[in-house]
């Protein structure tokens, strides 16, 4: 490796990701759009063929979650994938955004999003309401702009807090259904070939609604959907990753028990991409050889072959991220041995650098429950007592992983830190750094690129109240004004306090002051459950043939 400090450009290196494939532009869409696909030099992806011959970022989207598209009517209308249209949502309207294709270069087409000069004086107007400190006028906004995007995922945030989990999920496959209306007809999602550039603005929205939506179906119990939803994210931006799938891809892969998936990425990636420097990718590849290990189906033999790889690996692992154990069996609530909990390796003396510190929590803190079944935590102990071994008779791989510790992981990058904050793990948020912490974070635009490509600039304003607060906090304060909400590295991303009410060292007062805490806090729950109920659409007037959308195809 040329650069010695932890980068998603360095490590992995992110460079020849798609191995020269090319498939199918239109796999979701109907003949017609797929004659537009082959026209541009495309190929259809047989769906015949058997998984381990489809491109890495293939999409499967027959998986049960995934939405019938929505019948025809008198007119071509395309197909919905993501989510459809449902009877409680009010009237669609396209808002004013659209998709161009920029490019088709090496088998791959590069699109981005455009917002139409009405649908940017809104945007406008939404940033005006974030900063006017009042959420009423948000809600306002959405009553006249019921598909506007960052209106949608600043509610669902909302709706979230308040553990209205339905309502979140409703306002962000509203957001989706607007995207996949302007899609572009040679945009596909399940081909891995359609890129997407972080780096403008009008783009972020997608990948951000894409990202919350996968989460909520991981934790309604659809991992393997979730699976697919990480795999569109990836392959959107796999230069840049700008939402750190790989961090997230081999947890889901997991829970899915997609285990041949997931050692078939590391296979082919781990050359370009130095994926078992990366703690995650680690410890999970190794626990995916040894789930196949005791899989029944699989001949003795391989099984053997199998079980020894991954005791190899795990062993690795443990070698070159130490500080990985102690962390993941206290969250397994196992008790280590006495000669594991006194010896030095993998005692204080093996702490880890901040950036690193950061990845480790966030994979001890998301899959921990992986590692909490029995077979599992015999396995890892096995290996434990042979690492041990293994560092008392001066195996050169231990001083070989302990240089590699010194010298890489000196930053982790931003796309690292916008990761953290979106799992919203309080093991890895807790290792955000100052310079992370104490910056605004707003929900609808995480830690914005600093390469940032804008194609409109928003007007300068005059006596604009000046603010360094998130939009979370100016929410909360405009309900509660004698609450102060800070960033920081707690499970959200931030803190709770009161302004000018530090709390007491007393046992009495402090619980006082919790209790205190709660009641404010439930205040605004009620506060907001009512203002969100309260909402009353607007529809735009209908038109002789209302099923013909502006934009249609004839």
């Amino acid at each position: 490796m040329a650069s010695h400090s932890v980068t998603l450009a360095a490590l992995p290196h992110y460079s020849s990701v798609m191995c020269g494939h090319q498939v199918a532009a239109g796999d979701d869409i109907d003949a017609l759009l797929e004659t537009i696909g082959q026209s541009n030099g495309l190929t259809l992806q047989s769906e015949g063929g058997g998984g381990s011959d489809r491109p890495i970022l293939y999409v499967e989207h027959s998986v049960d979650y995934f939405p019938r598209p929505r019948q025809r009517q008198r007119h071509f209308h395309r197909s919905t994938w993501l989510t459809v249209l449902k009877d409680t949502w009010p009237r669609f309207s396209r808002p004013g955004i659209s998709m161009t294709l920029l490019e088709s270069k090496d088998g791959q087409q590069y699109f981005t999003f455009e917002h139409s000069r009405d649908y940017q004086q809104v945007q406008f107007k939404f940033l005006d309401a974030v900063e006017s400190m009042d959420p009423n006028n948000i809600v306002a906004l959405l009553q006249l702009n019921p598909y506007h995007i960052d209106c949608l995922l600043q509610l669902s945030d909302v709706c979230r807090i308040q553990e209205d989990q339905e309502m979140a999920r409703d306002l962000i496959e509203r957001a989706l259904y607007s995207f996949e209306c302007a899609f572009h007809p040679v945009f596909s999602l399940v081909s891995g070939t359609s890129r997407l550039d972080y780096r403008r603005p009008e783009n972020r929205a997608f990948f951000l609604a894409l990202y919350k939506h996968m989460m909520f179906l991981e934790r309604r119990g659809c991992p393997r959907t979730a699976l697919e939803y990480c795999r569109l994210l990836l392959s959107l931006d796999p230069d840049r990753d700008p939402l750190c799938m790989l961090l997230l891809i081999d947890f889901l892969s997991l829970r899915s028990r997609e285990y041949s998936y997931l050692l078939r990425l590391y296979q082919a990636w781990e050359v370009h991409r130095n994926l078992s420097q990366l703690p995650n990718f680690a410890f999970s590849v190794a626990l995916s050889c040894f789930h196949l290990s005791q899989e029944e189906q699989t001949e003795s033999g391989e099984r053997e072959k199998l079980k020894q790889k991954a005791d190899l690996l795990l062993q690795n692992a443990l070698i070159m991220f130490p500080g990985v154990l102690m962390p993941l069996l206290d969250l397994c609530t196992v008790q280590p041995d006495a000669a594991v909990v006194s010896h030095v390796f993998f005692g204080p003396k093996s702490q880890q650098s901040p950036a690193l510190a950061e990845l480790v929590s966030l994979y001890v803190g998301r899959t921990h429950t992986l590692w909490r079944e029995a077979g599992v935590l015999l396995w890892l102990e096995e290996c434990v007592r042979e690492v041990l071994q293994r560092v008392d008779s001066k195996d050169p791989l231990v001083e070989d992983c302990q240089n590699k510790r010194k010298q890489r992981y000196q930053n982790a990058p931003r796309n690292i830190h916008r990761h953290v904050i979106l799992s919203e793990i309080k093991e890895a948020t807790s290792a955000l750094p100052l310079e992370v912490t104490t910056q605004p974070v707003m929900g609808f635009d995480p830690l914005p690129p600093l390469d940032s490509l804008a194609s409109y600039t928003r007007p300068e304003r005059q006596s604009v109240r000046a603010s360094s607060e998130s939009t979370l906090s100016l929410l909360f304060r405009s309900l509660l004004p004698n609450f102060n909400l800070q960033v920081s590295g707690s499970c959200c991303g931030y803190s709770l306090s009161f302004q000018g009410e530090p709390l007491p060292p007393d046992d009495l007062e402090v619980a006082q002051a919790g209790r205190d805490l709660n009641q404010e806090v439930n205040r605004l729950m009620v506060a907001m459950r009512d203002m969100l109920a309260n909402i009353q659409f607007q529809e735009p007037p209908r038109e002789d043939n209302p099923d013909r959308d502006e934009g249609e195809w004839d």
